[in-house]
This record gives structure tokens, C-alpha cells and sequence, in this order.
């Protein structure tokens, strides 16, 4: 017998799910095919060129690319990408995340190596509901996390808040973030609420595979099995103080915030809604009663 095989989804899940990925290769299929989308990353601008190859993580070993969003498991793909370089010994060392050591990115690469394995290796990325992976960033980044308080915090509250000016940014609302999100460059906003086409621009990168939060454990064994992954790496488990957005949380976000800024946010984000086959957030009144 050879190796165990990683887990197969249940049956009545296949379906569903070829439906699922079958909307979104010819969603992208039919957007790309325009005559203004770029067919390759040297049809991009500099500056959204320097983007992408910055995203994306390469493993020459297994023959991969893998183009990293922030806030969709980013962490523990890359902590496969060490392993899988013998640079860290299990996916369940536990520790802070060094985001940048250990890790080989495309950017850094000449010319005609990335064109080389922009044609020859596997691509995959992982996506999430675009509102859903913007409240994760908000949550982590303004609830939990230092420098993003001093950095961007501060400066929101300044911006959007009558009497904001001794704000230490730890106390951003929702609603000023998304009014910050509202009047930034999408070029130019960080990584964390960037949209996830931006990141990882699917027209000029042709993905083999485009993974989903929503059914992360699946679509990683896929992936590894894909790449033929040692069987002993596997995806690992949510760490226990990880807090998940839950749809709960979701709807008392989006149903506090005036309807008119989540509205005039959706252009922003709209290639992530509609590549990726997300509905767009229901924010009608009945909904919000419930």
C-alpha cells in the first residue's frame, strides 16, 4: 500500500465544490480575456509588477509558487515552505512568525528565473471573503497589535474623528477604518486590507489552484498532495487563542456601520467579490433585524 491519502472531502461536498471552482476559473477566465488585462507580469505597471513578485514564495525544491495573502492561513503556509526546506523541523514549533527569514521570494530573482517558473511550477493562492478578511485585519491589527496602532491608528482617528487628536490608536471604530480604506490608493495600501487581485494580480499570473478559507483543510491537502509533500507535513491546526471572524460577528459588524460606506467601499473590492465568487455582504434592513 502506498501512502495514506489525506483526507477526501465528504461526498455530497464534491459537487458543490467543482460548481464552486468551475464559476470561479470561468469567472477569471472571461475577466482576464479582456483586451486591457494583462497577459503577463511583464505587462503589469513597475510598481503593481513589484507587488506580485514580492508575494510570491517560491520552493524550487517542489517546483512551486505560492503567492501569499495576509489574513487567509498566510502564516502557517509559510511555515510549510520551511519545513519543506528543512529550515524548521515541524509545521508545530511554536513561536512568533519570522515573515521574511528562511523564505525565497520571486522578486528577488533575475529577469528570466521568473519568467521560468512563472511557466514551468505549480501556482496556487488562497483566498477569503473580502469583508471578512478586511474585519480580521481590522480586529488583529487595531486590537491587538502595537506598531499598527501607532502607525496607521493614530493617524486615522486624527483624520476621521472630530476631537481625535490625543488618541493612542488603539481605539479605531470600524467605521474609520473603512473610511481610511475609502479615500487610500488601492496601489498603495498595506498588504493587510490590499485586495487579494492586487496581491496576487490572477490575470497575469496563471494559478493552477485557487484554495478557499472556507474550506482551508481540504484545499491545503490538495495542494500537498499536488506538490508531493512528504506526508508526514500537514496542515497545521488553528492555534487555540486564534479568534476566527464568525458570520455572527460579521453581521453585528456590518449591520453597526452605515450602510453608505460599506457601499462605496465595494467598487475597491470588487474583482475580489467577483473573481473569486463571493457574494457581495447583505446589509438590508431585513437581514440586519435578524
Amino acid at each position: 500500500a502506498g501512502p495514506p491519502s489525506r483526507r477526501e472531502p465528504p461526498a455530497g461536498l464534491g459537487l458543490e465544490l467543482e460548481v464552486l471552482r468551475d464559476t470561479r476559473n470561468r469567472t477569471i477566465r472571461a475577466l482576464c480575456g479582456q483586451r486591457s488585462m494583462p497577459r503577463s507580469v511583464w505587462d503589469l505597471p513597475a510598481g503593481q509588477r513589484r507587488t506580485v513578485l514580492r508575494h510570491l514564495l517560491v520552493s524550487d525544491k517542489y517546483r512551486f509558487l505560492y503567492c501569499y495573502v495576509p489574513k487567509v492561513a498566510c502564516s502557517n503556509w509559510k511555515r510549510i515552505l520551511k519545513v519543506l526546506d528543512g529550515a524548521l523541523e515541524s509545521v508545530d514549533v511554536r513561536g512568533k512568525m519570522d515573515h521574511k527569514s528562511d523564505l525565497v521570494f520571486l522578486g528577488d530573482m533575475k529577469p528570466e528565473e521568473i519568467s521560468y517558473r512563472l511557466k514551468h511550477y505549480y501556482k496556487f493562492l488562497f483566498v477569503r471573503n473580502p469583508m471578512e478578511r478586511l474585519l480580521s485585519a481590522y480586529r488583529n491589527k487595531f486590537g491587538e497589535i502595537k506598531e499598527y496602532q501607532q502607525k496607521y491608528g493614530v493617524e486615522i482617528v486624527r483624520r476621521y474623528r472630530k476631537s481625535g487628536g490625543n488618541s493612542a490608536g488603539d481605539d479605531v471604530t470600524f467605521s474609520e477604518f473603512l473610511r481610511y480604506l475609502l479615500d487610500e490608493d488601492v496601489e498603495r495600501m498595506n498588504e493587510h486590507w490590499m485586495p487579494i487581485y492586487n496581491l496576487c494580480q490572477p490575470c497575469a499570473v496563471r494559478y493552477d489552484f485557487i484554495g478557499s478559507y472556507e474550506r482551508l483543510r481540504d484545499d491545503a491537502d490538495h495542494v500537498l498532495e499536488r506538490i508531493q509533500a512528504p506526508s508526514f507535513i500537514r496542515f497545521p491546526e488553528r492555534q487555540a487563542w486564534y479568534k476566527p471572524v464568525t458570520a455572527q460577528t460579521l453581521h453585528y459588524y456590518l449591520c453597526n456601520t452605515q450602510r453608505r460606506l460599506i457601499k462605496e467601499l465595494l467598487p475597491k473590492y470588487i474583482l475580489d467579490f467577483s473573481l473569486f465568487a463571493y457574494p457581495l455582504p447583505n446589509i438590508t434592513s431585513e437581514f440586519c433585524r435578524q
